[in-house]
């Protein structure tokens, strides 16, 4: 059942969330969070819908540590977590932020933007006012919405599909329909309020599929869907596969690999996340009982 799925994997994902959250401290390892928690996902009867995000301070998204990546949390760092889970390809997705510094500010102003976007989502709501809630909270603690990162639409098997929720409002009026499922997902800044494309994440996606004369490349076309289909997986979830066959398959356009974003004023960045089942009475999937 459609609906059901969508539930657990939000039911999955919030745990998961608190679970991550409290395991970040200083001169631990991003790998070994990134791991427990997906291990975390698995152990409760649902799959990673992407790689676990572990992206600190002026780092926006897409970082998730690398193959033995040697990286620790550092006193001072401001911690995204993002975790999504999927079960049946139905997803639930969700983000927080932990101030290993002196930043309760910044993580406070997303945390309201979030809370003051909730209260109002519902059936035949404007994109714009859920835009314009985020915007006036986070500007209300002298931070910076970034605006060109957004929540999205979910469907199955996909993770940004068909609407994007703005972070400000972006004078749209078309509006939300019973039954869609959204993530919301205000961003803040004490930089410009833009991202920009960093470096290589090693997070990829399946892009077509089309036939490959490497060998080891088939395999891992037909490996990624079979676990992962549409979704993102991580580089280090193939250990198994050659840097070789991965770049073969990049090169000839089957997998995409996504960039790092980084804020354009290297300022600190936080990030408050829920999935929401829109209705007259909307419900939040991604929280715990």
């Amino acid at each position: 059942m459609e609906i059901k799925d969508y539930e657990k994997a939000g039911k999955i994902a919030a745990e998961c969330l608190e679970y991550g959250r409290k395991l970040i401290k200083v001169n631990v390892p991003l790998l070994k969070v990134a791991e427990d928690v997906e291990k975390k996902i698995y152990d409760l009867g649902g799959k990673p819908a992407f790689p676990v995000n572990l992206s600190i301070n002026e780092i926006a998204a897409h970082f998730t540590p690398g193959i033995e990546d040697p990286i620790v949390f550092k006193e001072g760092d401001l911690v995204k977590l993002d975790v999504g889970v999927h079960v049946e390809g139905y997803i639930g997705d969700n983000a927080c932020t932990i101030d290993l510094g002196k930043n309760s500010e910044l993580v406070k102003a997303s945390e309201e933007a979030l809370k003051a976007a909730l209260k109002i989502v519902r059936t035949g709501i404007r994109l714009r006012e859920i835009g314009k809630e985020i915007q006036e909270a986070i500007e209300s603690f002298e931070f910076s919405p970034i605006r060109n990162l957004c929540g999205h639409q979910v469907e199955e098997y996909r993770q940004h599909a068909g609407l994007t929720i703005p972070n400000y409002d972006n004078g749209s009026d078309v509006e939300l329909e019973e039954g869609m499922v959204i993530a919301i997902e205000p961003f803040a800044t004490n930089g410009e309020g833009i991202v920009i494309d960093g470096k290589p994440s090693g997070i990829f996606r399946l892009r077509q599929v089309k036939n490959t004369r490497n060998m080891e490349g088939r395999k891992i076309i037909k490996f990624v869907e079979e676990n992962f289909k549409t979704l993102p997986f991580a580089k280090r979830w193939l250990k198994q596969f050659s840097n070789f066959s991965l770049t073969s398959l990049e090169r000839e356009g089957i997998i995409e690999e996504y960039r790092i974003l980084v804020e354009r004023g290297k300022g600190l960045v936080s990030q408050a996340e829920k999935t929401v089942l829109v209705g007259d009475k909307s419900k939040i999937l991604t929280k715990v009982d």
